[in-house]
């Protein structure tokens, strides 16, 4: 088991997670930064370890995954599962996996004194690059009023302690209400870009936002795509207009926006690549980079994929 004791729903009730987790078999390191996860990863893989438990958020998963495709072949990877202690933990809700700590981990337990449970879940994971960076791996990018209102969050709202996925919502949902309202400058600003991708007829201009992610759900269970092609990448995204309708912006966030024309500036697909000319902030699962257009595209594929398993009941949930 890997602990973060730093994640959003972890740090306040850090000792009651600790004992359900003692009732798990196997070794638990804590980890609180990128070097300590990868060094504890490595011992793991190391010692033969075929089933890695993430006790964190987004951001612990997303290091899990950087480090794991940085120095392993696929083939030695041992199967993950996340028990969900981050701010949004838009991961593990995408598997089925709900609950406090406490509650999934004592699933957990319960699943391994039966019989190993046979729930696994395939998932792509988002492989990020650009020349003179190292390559991002994670499930969830985004760029525009999306990367500005989890960068706020970050900065400011979380200190308050509010997590899960109303806190996410909120914070969202009132940057997307301040730019329906005509907020053009600042936080509120569009991001200007050239779009590379085979169903895009338009490729330059300027966005309020595009997200892109392997997940099947986000928040609430929203699918704000509705692509048609077979590839695993999904991508959607608004072009910069004079007015966004209240109507058209609802209908994209709760996944029915197959009537929203490319035409009128919204765009969704799936697809198998996808490069951005870019120089602004994005974030992948929470964590925020920067991109610059002087060091070429910044390009997203798929990669993978790979092996997650859940509790049964969890189980049972995603493939509901």
């Amino acid at each position: 088991m890997l602990f973060n004791p730093l994640s959003g729903r972890i740090r306040k009730r850090k000792e009651a997670i600790r004992r359900a987790a003692e009732e798990i078999p196997g070794a638990c390191r804590e980890v609180t930064n990128a070097r300590e996860i990868s060094a504890s990863v490595d011992t793991f893989v190391n010692d033969g370890t075929d089933l890695l438990i993430i006790i964190g958020g987004d951001g612990t998963v997303q290091g899990v995954l950087s480090h794991l495709f940085a120095t392993q072949p696929l083939a030695k990877w041992p199967v993950l599962t996340i028990v969900p202690g981050g701010t949004t933990n838009m991961t593990a809700l995408d598997l089925g996996i709900r609950g406090s700590p406490e509650s999934v981990l004592r699933q957990l337990s319960a699943s391994f004194q039966k019989d190993f449970p046979s729930a696994l879940v395939e998932r792509h994971v988002l492989c990020i690059e650009q020349a003179g960076a190292e390559k991002v791996y994670g499930m969830f990018f985004g760029v525009g009023l999306i990367a500005r209102a989890v960068i706020f969050s970050q900065s400011r709202i979380k200190r308050l302690g509010i997590t899960g996925e109303i806190y996410s919502a909120l914070i969202t949902f009132g940057y997307v209400a301040g730019f329906l309202l005509g907020r053009r400058q600042g936080a509120w600003a569009p991001v200007r870009m050239t779009i590379t991708e085979k169903t895009l007829s338009r490729p330059h201009g300027t966005y309020a936002f595009l997200f892109a992610s392997t997940l099947d759900r986000l928040l609430f269970g929203m699918r704000p795509y509705w692509g048609g092609q077979p590839e695993p990448l999904h991508v959607t995204f608004v072009r910069q207009q004079r007015q966004l309708p209240w109507r058209s912006v609802f209908r994209l966030l709760i996944g029915r926006g197959n009537d929203l024309k490319d035409k009128d500036g919204y765009h969704s697909c799936n697809t198998d690549e996808l490069e951005l000319l870019v120089d602004d902030d994005y974030i992948v699962d929470g964590e925020s980079y920067r991109a610059a257009s002087e060091r070429g595209p910044l390009r997203i594929t798929p990669a993978g994929p790979i092996v997650f398993l859940a509790a049964e009941r969890a189980a049972a949930n995603a493939e509901s």
